[in-house]
């Protein structure tokens, strides 16, 4: 897909309230940042805090302090408060890998050591493996994924390569007591292709291939995972896989989506809910989108409404109580909005920035939610992308860059 990842891992929502949500921006309605912006980006004041420590499990975790010009790649929540962010910075001895933590919802950071391999965009492996995603289970248990996977048990003060099968890993998540992740084969410059879901529980053991799953014919797949409430989904073709006890059992029921043009999109909406974002007939930057909701699994579904046409492909999420958000590039780089009970989709924060894309677009609570904007994709950030992350602490109807 995109160079936006698709994140599943943190998103939830719930099916009431959502239908009737209609397309475009309302009269007169502004971006919430870039260009012409009504309310401008809040830059939350944040410094590394070498003394922070947990209440939690990572408590006395050696920590130090943020490297200078980090960009980060991929985010991970463990609470409404404490997130680990996998990034890199410019440094004298590759890789320039690093881990963040902040206990305090992203108003202080600290630094931890990362795994000793380079960042990287997914599925564009030349030589060594690069990483382009970081998952915690607990504070102190956690895996960073891409070319490979590295697992830590401390919190991040040690990473340790695991054995997995060849392949990419494009996604990972925990759920049910089980690591899932999406493996695939992939060729430098030539896309991804035979994916298969994977389980290993997270006690450690070997992986177990779960099912066959679909995964992007363009690169940088991303986070193709979702899961809420220890339920999870993973699209495959024109079905959609889900289960309850982390991939030991699976269900399986056909998608709405009229086209597979581009690849769509599932969030897990409840315990038995889901959301799909189908997307298709392309044109000058542009696709047509539908939004379709489920309350039995993907047996039925049902025509939510058809946000903007602006942007390629994108990345669903919702909150618990009925909120939608989309994340979409080409040109420029979008997050959509819908309310609850029939309110309007709405352009809520555009960049135009020729594309550079977001990753891991979630919620935490009903009306915390994060993403991040121009995901770095080299090691040192040699590429120079914005690596930003921005919260939203109302359901997505707004967004604010937090500063590491």
């Amino acid at each position: 897909m995109l160079r936006s990842r698709w994140a599943g891992a943190l998103a939830a929502v719930a099916v009431m309230g959502i239908a009737g949500c209609g397309p475009g921006r309302p009269p007169g309605a502004a971006p919430s940042s870039g260009p012409g912006a009504s309310t401008p980006v809040r830059s939350v004041s944040s410094s590394s805090a070498p003394g922070q420590t947990s209440a939690g499990p990572a408590a006395g975790t050696p920590v130090g302090p943020v490297p200078a010009g980090f960009a980060a790649t991929s985010v991970t929540w463990v609470s409404p408060e404490e997130a680990f962010v996998l990034g890199t910075a410019p440094c004298a001895h590759a890789p320039c890998t690093a881990v963040l933590r902040t206990l305090n919802r992203g108003t202080s950071w600290v630094g931890l050591p990362g795994p000793a391999e380079a960042v990287g965009a997914a599925g564009l492996e030349g030589g060594a493996p690069v990483l382009w995603g970081i998952r915690f289970a607990t504070p102190q248990h956690g895996f960073a994924f891409g070319g490979g996977v590295w697992e830590t048990t401390d919190g991040g003060q040690r990473w340790v390569r695991d054995f997995v099968p060849a392949g990419s890993f494009l996604s990972l998540a925990i759920a049910g007591g089980q690591v899932l992740a999406l493996n695939a084969l992939c060729a430098p410059g030539g896309g991804c292709k035979e994916g298969s879901l994977l389980r290993r529980p997270l006690s450690g053991g070997v992986w177990t291939a779960v099912s066959r799953a679909t995964v992007p014919g363009l690169l940088d797949p991303g986070d193709l995972i979702a899961t809420q409430a220890g339920v999870a989904a993973v699209l495959d073709g024109r079905d959609v896989l889900v289960t309850r006890d982390g991939g030991l059992s699976v269900t399986v029921h056909p998608i709405p989506c009229p086209s597979l043009d581009q690849a769509p999109s599932v969030a897990v909406t409840s315990a038995t809910g889901l959301a799909i974002l189908c997307t298709g007939e392309g044109y000058t930057g542009h696709t047509i989108k539908q939004v379709y909701l489920s309350d039995d699994d993907g047996g039925h579904w049902a025509l939510a409404g058809a946000p903007s046409p602006d942007g390629d492909a994108g990345t669903l999420a919702a909150t618990t109580t009925g909120q939608l958000a989309i994340a979409t590039e080409s040109a420029a780089s979008w997050l959509f909005y819908c309310g609850s009970a029939g309110a309007r989709w709405q352009i809520v924060n555009q960049q135009d920035d020729g594309g550079a894309g977001w990753a891991d677009l979630g919620f935490t609570t009903a009306a915390d939610g994060v993403v991040v904007y121009g995901p770095a994709d080299s090691d040192g950030n040699a590429t120079q992308r914005p690596g930003q992350l921005f919260l939203t602490s109302d359901a997505g109807a707004t967004w604010y860059r937090v500063s590491f």
